[in-house]
């Protein structure tokens, strides 16, 4: 086994070179990484923490293919594909479940009656309440029948996004990260931060708190924490730390969602329904209707993880560090209207603070710092959904 926890002072192995190194064992590294062995290069990736605690698993584990537009929607897409093909490799849950977008007024259903007249037949199909109703219970196990204590009440209709995927994002990262690290040729070192960056004529350097360690190519993927690093670049680039409030409920009596669920404010969030020329309309509805939801950027949506409990969100605070304090009111708003949404009360087991890097320049940030070094963010709140089709895009070159 390759994993190597360092010992508790001084350097670790001499074994220090290879083709790639990765600073970052998020999800958006470990995908480069995989990318890499996958084609035969040595990886080497540093992590400061003991195991991924950031963004890669505080999310609902949904990669959101579909609502993505432009260069974001196609590497969503090759994404997509690579996120199947990954999850058969290192054995980690990846269900082609789509997604439904709930529709509880006419504003919400132009929106989706208009991307699915924009998209190829059957990407995005429009549903009937009832509909929506025979999507969300797909994943019921056959004896569950009317058991199920959600009455999805108050519904005008929905879509079925097709091609949207859905992980577990409690155990997808340290799956993958325990895959790569049976892999011939890669190294993980956890418990190692980096603390700068050098060049020789062998190629870039990482100095990190337990040695120097060289490769042809270093790629820096650590999230919202690029200005630890590169803060001028990360002024440059306007980068922020988005801070979500998230919470996990209890699995309601006989409830099994197949599909993760979005709702209006999903619509007032992702390029694909903003595109639409009804989504003015939407957003002057829920402005009027629900200006609680608005003023807490408020994405409500939900997954269930595949132990049955539910993950609820989310809401959207930015800030250069962000105070670890919530806001209790913001979660019972949240709840409130996904408890409406599905009829039925939930009962609440966990909270946490999800967060993620936020640009209003561009939605992602792949910039070379010095030869051989790249600094790579998704800087838009869908790192899981991009991650592998990133990685695709800046591992191919180097073979």
């Amino acid at each position: 086994m390759n994993i190597k926890p360092p010992p508790p002072d001084g350097p670790i192995a001499t074994d220090s070179s290879s083709d790639v190194v990765i600073v970052g064992a998020g999800i958006v590294g470990l995908a480069h990484a995989a990318h890499a062995v996958a084609n035969g290069l040595s990886v080497t990736i540093l992590e400061r923490d003991h195991h991924a605690v950031g963004a890669s698993v505080r999310n609902f584990g949904h990669c959101c293919v579909t609502a993505q537009s432009g260069e974001l929607y196609e590497l969503a897409q090759t994404s997509r594909k690579y996120w199947l093909e990954f999850a058969a490799l290192a054995g980690f849950w990846a269900a082609e479940s789509g997604a439904v977008v709930l529709a509880r007024t006419q504003a919400e259903m132009a929106v989706l009656q208009e991307l699915s007249a924009a998209r190829e037949e059957g990407q995005v199909e429009l549903l009937s309440p009832d509909g929506v109703r025979s999507r969300l219970s797909s994943g019921a196990a056959p004896d569950d029948g009317d058991a199920a204590s959600a009455s999805w009440p108050g519904l005008m209709g929905g879509a079925f996004l097709r091609d949207d995927l859905r992980v577990d994002p409690r155990t997808t990262v340290a799956k993958l990260a325990d895959w790569l690290a049976h892999q011939p040729g890669v190294k993980i070192h956890w418990n190692t931060a980096a603390l700068g960056f050098g060049g020789t004529p062998g190629g870039p350097t990482v100095h990190t708190s337990r040695g120097d360690f060289q490769g042809k190519q270093v790629f820096v993927c650590v999230g919202h924490d690029v200005d630890y690093l590169f803060p001028s670049l990360a002024a440059e680039h306007r980068i922020e730390r988005c801070a979500l409030q998230m919470s996990r409920a209890a699995q309601p009596p006989g409830l099994t969602i197949g599909p993760a669920v979005l709702t209006a404010t999903s619509m007032l969030r992702y390029p694909a329904f903003t595109d639409m020329p009804a989504a003015a309309a939407l957003r002057e509805e829920v402005e009027r209707d629900r200006p609680d939801l608005m003023r807490i950027g408020a994405n409500v949506m939900f997954t269930q993880r595949p132990d049955g409990t539910l993950i609820l969100g989310d809401s959207h605070h930015y800030h250069r560090t962000a105070a670890p304090f919530m806001d209790e009111t913001v979660t019972t708003i949240l709840n409130k209207d996904i408890e409406s949404a599905i009829g039925t009360p939930l009962d609440v087991i966990e909270r946490w603070q999800g967060i993620y890097a936020s640009s209003s320049v561009a939605p992602i940030l792949v910039r070379e710092t010095q030869p051989g070094v790249t600094v790579v963010s998704v800087t838009s709140g869908v790192g899981m959904t991009l991650s592998f089709g990133l990685a695709d895009r800046n591992i191919s070159p180097l073979y």
